[in-house]
């Protein structure tokens, strides 16, 4: 069970932080989203989750598919600062941290990608709004800054694309490789391979020990840091897998969580790394919800739309 300090007894996924900043200079900044507002045309570009365009707002951005595409690439190269620029006839002040948070979320949504979605999201600690605006003519020039939290840098990050695909390769799989092989040399390796993060002070960055690198490289994790190894894993073997949170109760304690859910045979079953790695057990290892002891799932993981995409097996796996 983790014992972690004041500051950490939250799971961090996304702790948002808007600073209502007037920015008279910015700096230099790496990159630079241009957005066109209150258009019907269609995007050049298909995105892989559609926003769904606010009209209950001051603005709405006509092509928000493009930027949140735009902002999901910037976030996989951990770029430093994300710029967002955009003209309006109108004061958009009120609404500025609404859209931000928006266009943030959905370029964290599930995609294709093995290093997005919920291996993105659990290794940002969330973000830094600041913006600045010029108005001439009745016409608002806006610039929003986005400075978000990595977990890693883009260096480190190489580090495990190339530490993950030599993982992957010494598997040895071929093409009659079953999905619950797969599953059992992933959830092996990382059980084997790295060690709960008991003393905290272990790791030379608090970030460290929640991230696929500290996986990897420092061999110390806890919860969420084996969960997003294992999400890593999972999905380049082709495993559609997810991240969940909530409560973990164990020996008159609880505590907030993190595990995986895999599809196996078109059902998800639960997978708890960290837990079984602890305790040198398999008992949570491809489990029902319901015999998965200890552990509560937050109500978004229980609600109807993602439980529907994501159907949970009435029974363990046998």
């Amino acid at each position: 069970m983790e014992k972690k300090s004041k500051e950490e007894q939250k799971v961090r996924t996304m702790l948002l932080r808007r600073g209502a900043v007037l920015l008279l200079f910015l700096g230099v900044l790496g990159f630079a989203v241009t957005v066109c507002l209150s258009t019907d045309k269609t995007a050049e570009r298909k995105a892989l989750y559609h926003y769904e365009t606010r009209r209950d707002l001051s603005v709405y951005f006509g092509n928000a598919d493009i930027v949140i595409e735009d902002i999901r690439a910037a976030l996989r190269r951990r770029q430093e600062r994300i710029v967002i620029s955009y003209s309006s006839h109108s004061d958009n002040m009120k609404d500025l941290g609404i859209i931000a948070d928006e266009l943030f979320e959905y370029a964290l949504s599930e995609t294709a990608e093995p290093d997005e979605g919920d291996y993105m999201r659990y290794q940002i600690g969330g973000y830094d709004l600041d913006y600045s605006y010029e108005e001439a003519d009745g016409e608002y020039s806006y610039r929003l800054v986005l400075t978000p939290d990595y977990y890693s840098s883009q260096e480190e990050e190489q580090k495990v694309n190339e530490a993950v695909k030599e993982i992957i390769e010494s598997f040895g799989f071929d093409s009659q490789t079953g999905d619950y092989e797969k599953i059992k040399a992933v959830f092996d390796w990382v059980c084997k391979n790295v060690r709960y993060d008991s003393v905290k002070s272990r790791l030379g960055s608090s970030h460290y020990k929640s991230s696929a690198y500290g996986a990897l490289f420092y061999k110390n994790a806890v919860c969420q840091g084996y969960s997003v190894l294992m999400y890593r894993l999972l999905r380049e073997c082709g495993i559609n897998c997810r991240i969940v949170t909530g409560i973990a109760e164990r020996e008159g304690e609880s505590e907030l969580h993190a595990w995986n859910i895999a599809e196996l045979d078109g059902r998800y079953y639960n997978i708890d790394a960290s837990w079984c790695s602890q305790l040198e057990t398999e008992d949570y290892f491809l489990k029902s919800d319901e015999d998965m002891e200890g552990h509560t799932k937050d109500e978004k993981f229980l609600a109807e739309e993602f439980c529907g995409d994501f159907q949970m097996s009435k029974v363990s796996y046998n």
